[in-house]
């Protein structure tokens, strides 16, 4: 399998290119989830927060659910007889941290121009700030599994639309976009804790809904 810089996700390029560190992907994925949950707990329990946990607890594992996908989605894309063309499109655009950047920048506008009471109605009238800190945190790391979410699908429509696999492939590359539908839909876990939040909780669902239709596009065209 091809690892070299240009094939792979940011994400699995930072993982993979600390200096004297070499993690596998289980472990690597173990002690983030861990990190974060203990993060979570802590604060929860120093600052009296219990009523944040769960919903900390939940971002938490699909982050880390997460990050469980996006190596697999890299492994059996770099797998796939495409052309160069495609591994470059998909990876070496680096696309999908850009539009983890700018659906993060929206998420946190929105908290501040938008709804400002929403963090004291999360962390009361003088939030903790080590509490916002790993919030932002733990929302860029979903902000940034999103948007892979969104560039994995339209690279697929492109891949459907541009690129001949021979028929094995093909049902590889299909497998391969059901599951980043099953991936995105993953995110609904955070739609009981966005109820009281139209905008976001439309966000994520029609999130959902658009990697599910350019999926399914591909799926079809394939």
């Amino acid at each position: 399998m091809s690892r070299n810089y240009g094939e792979t996700w940011v994400y699995e390029s930072l993982v993979g290119g600390i200096p004297g560190l070499n993690l596998s992907r289980t472990l690597a994925v173990a002690i983030q989830f861990l990190l974060f949950e203990v993060g979570v707990l802590a604060l929860g329990w120093y600052y009296e927060l219990w009523s944040a946990v769960l919903a900390g607890t939940v971002a938490v594992v699909v982050a880390a659910v997460g990050s469980v996908e996006m190596h697999r989605l890299g492994a059996i894309n770099r797998r796939l007889p495409t052309p160069a063309s495609h591994k470059r499109l998909l990876f070496g655009s680096s696309i999908e941290i850009v539009l983890g950047v700018l659906a993060f920048i929206a998420l946190v506008t929105y908290m501040i121009a938008w709804d400002g009471a929403l963090i004291e109605r999360l962390f009361g009238a003088d939030p903790p700030l080590p509490v916002v800190y790993l919030t932002l945190l733990i929302l860029w790391d979903l902000t940034y599994r999103i948007g892979t979410s969104w560039w994995s699908a339209v690279v697929a429509l492109w891949r459907a639309v541009h690129v001949d696999l021979p028929p094995e492939a093909t049902a590889r590359a299909r497998r391969l976009d059901a599951e980043n539908v099953a991936f995105s839909t993953l995110q609904l876990a955070l739609v009981p804790f966005l109820l009281a939040e139209p905008v976001l909780l439309g966000a994520v669902v029609g999130h959902v809904l658009a990697v599910a239709l350019v999926c399914s596009a591909a799926i079809i065209l394939s």
